[in-house]
């Protein structure tokens, strides 16, 4: 439903103190990049709106009040109000991949302009995509195993795309593509991308975005390996 009101003036029928989660943001674009980035399927969050006014952004206040109750969004912009309640599931349980800093042995962070450049030039018919980051050379490549054949990309830690490169050891794992595809909206609204890995092959890919009012934010995907894959397999 929408109407047309002061938002300092609505008079709901819930008080703030109900609610354990309250969040206010000016501009809800910003919200709404972030949740491209991680989506894996539409979702009714999609009412999110995006003003074509220049000088125009949409406001939102959401509430939550806990476990069984919906979740409130309210929307205003230009003095008009969007007032809904999605109603809330039951949550899967969360992994934890047990993935520790003090456990990374290898960590490359480059342009992420680079890394969407060799998403397109490997074989997605491939059903996994291997990883090398190594002290010595190949640095950093990445593998594919599909119709057109086996297909390397490879980038020189000397790289200019490449920010900053920490191998203490040669690693070479297999992912699943189905696993890291998801990551792939991330990737294309991030600046930067670092990618770790840690003793277990556990995988962190963590993308830098910038919102629309310059605020920087960092999204993170984990994946394990498909397999162990001996090192002299690349060479």
């Amino acid at each position: 439903m929408t109407y047309t009101m002061p938002l300092h003036i609505q008079d709901t029928d819930d008080d703030d103190s109900n609610y354990i989660l309250i969040a206010k943001i000016d501009n809800v674009k910003n919200v709404s990049q972030l949740l491209k980035a991680v989506h894996f399927k539409e979702e009714c969050l999609n009412i999110f709106g995006a003003s074509t006014v220049s000088g125009i952004t949409t406001a939102l206040h959401l509430c939550y009040a806990g476990y069984g109750s919906p979740l409130v969004l309210i929307l205003e912009e230009g003095g008009v109000l969007t007032d809904c309640r999605i109603k809330t599931q039951e949550t899967e349980e969360v992994l934890d991949f047990q993935f520790s800093p003090e456990n990374v042995v290898n960590k490359v962070i480059m342009k992420s302009e680079i890394l969407r450049e060799a998403w397109s030039d490997l074989d997605m018919t491939s059903e996994i995509l291997q990883i090398v980051m190594s002290p010595d050379k190949p640095y950093f490549r990445l593998s594919t195993f599909g119709n057109a054949g086996t297909i390397h990309v490879d980038y020189s830690k000397d790289s200019d795309m490449v920010e900053s490169f920490q191998c203490t050891q040669t690693q070479s794992n297999r992912y699943k593509i189905s696993l890291l595809k998801p990551s792939l909206k991330a990737l294309i609204q991030s600046l930067k991308i670092s990618i770790r890995t840690d003793e277990q092959g556990i995988i962190c890919l963590q993308y830098m975005i910038k919102t629309e009012d310059e605020h920087v934010c960092f999204v993170e995907y984990y994946c394990v390996p498909d397999e162990e894959v001996e090192v002299g397999e690349y060479e």
